[in-house]
């Protein structure tokens, strides 16, 4: 069968079962979409900034199993679309990004539109092709999918001249890919397993600590077992949150820079570690020369080698799919004659306990002004922590992170490793075209939903009932509370002194808004947002401005150096 390449595109999406795909034309791309509007299998969503489009497929992609696709034009339409390649790149998605080239001829002599796709994205890519040749179209997007989805998966971006989309070739879309370069190891090493459990079962102050690899694994199911068999401490990073119940027993929250008092202490003192698809980054353990202070022994899964032993030496590697590794650890621990040392742990759950009773998240309560906490634990409490929720960057995401206590995977939706400002309602664009009936939430500031404001244009157009809780404190809240503590209260650029109202905004844009001042009117608020299922409605809930996230670990210090209040600074 001859097909043209834009066809030849649209048939692999087919292929690969590709449900959506974000975009937004333009001239390198009119073909593609010339084919994508002939057929109707592969749904094509118009956002409104290309930006949107991958951070759309990227959320897409984090709350399913599927491959999220973007789809953008040359020159402008890529770099626009840079910010949401490097977001999903840093957090590990697994996506693919088409984009449109200036025909063949025309690369490298400053053509209308061009820009060195290749070039620009290498650095924020799992792996890039430029298709030059019409026969090279189906395997390589054959390949781009596969990249993406094994091994530590990423994002892949297949850039794509105009005059192969209009060429010629015969069809067929590869059954299987081979590829000699790239084959990412999926079983754990017996011996190493095998060292791994002798390890944990002497452990007398064990340590589980699991990040978003365990997640994207689908590994949480396995986490559970071998967590409760162990009758282990577990912890998980901003990534890794819902890959183990908050609401049990054994765990002791979130750690890291805004983590846990108890989390971060038993981190710090724990002398067997079991680190799980996480990469011991800086927002985690603080200080490595801190970390390394106390001795212990670290275990450390995960399916990229070049994540181990790169901050912090790791006693026993375990490259592999973190599910495999640990349905493997499970069988050999109830294959074991010896069990952990029971009496040890009676003891280290007795200081954990010490530790937890600091309750280092408690905050003021007041009927005068509307704590951000509270709307938070609120909107948990509404939902039954059933809801996907996603966050932009800033005080809101981690106060997101630690009151609404994520029990199942898949459902906390949030730029980590870039920390991208912005991402929020795109992100949660695409978790509701993956989750129609879900309840999705957005939770953001003031300053981070300006960002990718024009999407409520997309949510309109496809009716998509996203419940925006806009924690409005007038400020960049943390910019300000940095400036607060590093930098003597000099609040340069950090003070909002120009927003919108929020209310009208919404309206203007066909959607519902809610103003809420007061104390007495944030739960009526929610309840009234949730009841109205087919409607985006945008709460602007003004806060309080002097509120910080506590605790924190300040920049350069260690886990165990922890900031509790404002009476520690």
């Amino acid at each position: 069968m001859e097909l043209n390449g834009a066809e030849i595109v649209v048939r692999c999406l087919q292929e690969e079962g590709v449900d959506y795909v974000f975009g937004y034309p333009g001239g390198a791309v009119l073909y593609l979409y010339d084919e994508l509007f002939k057929q109707d299998k592969v749904k094509h969503i118009l956002v409104r900034h290309e930006q949107g489009a991958v951070h759309a497929a990227d959320g897409y992609s984090r709350s399913t199993e599927k491959i999220g696709v973007a789809l953008v034009t040359s020159g402008p339409g890529v770099t626009n679309a840079v910010t949401g390649i490097a977001t999903a790149y840093m957090d590990s998605i697994p996506m693919v990004i088409i984009t449109g080239q200036v025909p063949t001829h025309a690369i490298g002599l400053d053509a209308f539109q061009e820009c060195d796709t290749v070039g620009i994205t290498r650095p924020c890519v799992k792996h890039n092709f430029l298709v030059k040749n019409v026969k090279d179209l189906a395997l390589t997007i054959k390949k781009a999918f596969y990249i993406a989805r094994t091994g530590r998966p990423g994002p892949v971006v297949v850039d794509i001249p105009k005059d192969v989309t209009i060429a010629k070739t015969e069809f067929e879309y590869p059954r299987t890919v081979s590829m000699r370069s790239y084959n990412p190891i999926v079983k754990g090493h017996a011996g190493q397993i095998k060292k791994a459990i002798q390890l944990l079962l002497r452990a007398k102050r064990p340590m589980i600590y699991t990040g978003g690899g365990v997640v994207l694994g689908n590994a949480a199911v396995e986490l559970v077992q071998l967590v409760r068999w162990l009758g282990f401490p577990c912890t998980n990073t901003l990534m890794g949150l819902g890959a183990y119940p908050a609401s049990d027993g054994q765990f002791v929250g979130m750690l890291g820079m805004h983590g846990t008092y108890e989390a971060n202490m038993a981190m710090q003192h724990c002398d067997v570690l079991l680190a799980v698809g996480a990469r011991f980054d800086d927002r985690v353990i603080g200080n490595p020369q801190h970390f390394s202070k106390e001795p212990r022994t670290i275990i450390h899964i995960d399916i990229d080698p070049s994540s181990i032993s790169k901050r912090v030496k790791v006693d026993v590697p375990i490259v592999g799919n973190v599910r495999e590794v640990m349905q493997d650890m499970s069988k050999q621990l109830r294959a074991s004659k010896d069990k952990p040392d029971h009496g040890a742990l009676k003891a280290w759950w007795k200081q954990i306990d010490v530790w937890r009773g600091r309750n280092c998240l408690k905050y003021e309560r007041t009927s005068k002004v509307i704590k951000p906490q509270s709307v938070v634990e609120k909107l948990h409490e509404l939902t039954r922590g059933d809801a996907f929720v996603t966050s932009d960057v800033g005080q809101h995401q981690m106060w997101a992170a630690q009151f609404y206590k994520f029990s199942k995977p898949r459902r906390w939706i949030n730029s980590g490793g870039l920390g991208t400002m912005g991402f929020g309602l795109p992100a949660a664009m695409g978790v509701q075209f993956a989750h129609p009936k879900a309840t999705v939430a957005c939770i953001t500031g003031e300053g981070s939903i300006q960002m990718c404001i024009q999407e409520l244009s997309t949510c309109k157009q496809y009716h998509l009932p996203i419940k925006i809780v806009n924690l409005n404190n007038r400020y960049l809240g943390m910019v300000r509370q940095w400036q607060q503590i590093d930098y003597s209260s000099r609040y340069s650029g950090s003070y909002m002194d120009a927003l919108p109202d929020f209310v009208k905004l919404a309206e203007a844009y066909g959607h519902v808004g809610m103003r809420i001042e007061k104390t007495a009117d944030v739960e009526p608020a929610l309840k009234e947002a949730l009841k109205l299922k087919d409607r985006l409605v945008f709460m602007d809930f003004i806060t309080d401005q002097t509120e910080n996230v506590w605790p924190m670990v300040k920049a350069g210090k260690g886990l165990s150096e922890m900031l509790l209040g404002s009476e520690d600074l």
